[in-house]
């Protein structure tokens, strides 16, 4: 299960512009899992030069799509919040690691938290997922 998990990442990867572009990296998946880094750059922060709350939010989901799409079929975000609970800056290496909660049918809870390089935590991300029709690997 693992290799499809791997499989289908490198899918996604291949097309998924705005984590190619933020620099996230995609370092581990498995079923209901993911791991990822980014590192803050200057045009990720705000007026107060910490991290822009949508930069971390923006690497806590996509970790978040990454877990919940590692059984091959297209799962989306249904709703989701985060709690910010520290800052950021420039030059921090954020790693967001997301763990199935709960998958019930079509319908799924995933936690995500996002860690500094010295492990302080910086955000709590809660993401509900759905499963639509088609697969990302089409298996013929």
């Amino acid at each position: 299960m693992t290799d499809l998990a791997q499989q289908t990442k490198d899918a996604m990867f291949a097309t998924d512009e705005m984590a190619q572009a933020m620099g996230i990296e995609i370092i581990e998946v498995a079923p209901g899992y993911a791991k990822g880094t980014m590192t803050v750059r200057k045009n990720m922060l705000n007026g107060f030069h910490m991290t822009h709350g949508g930069a971390t939010f923006a690497l806590a989901d996509t970790i978040f799509a990454y877990a919940c799409n590692t059984y091959n079929k297209v799962t989306v975000a249904s709703g989701c919040d985060i709690t910010y609970s520290g800052p950021s800056y420039e030059g921090d290496v954020l790693t967001a690691e997301a763990k199935e909660t709960i998958l019930m049918g079509r319908s799924g809870i995933y936690d995500v938290t996002v860690t500094k390089q010295d492990g302080t935590v910086v955000a709590l991300f809660r993401g509900r997922s759905r499963t639509i029709s088609g697969e990302i690997i089409k298996n013929d």
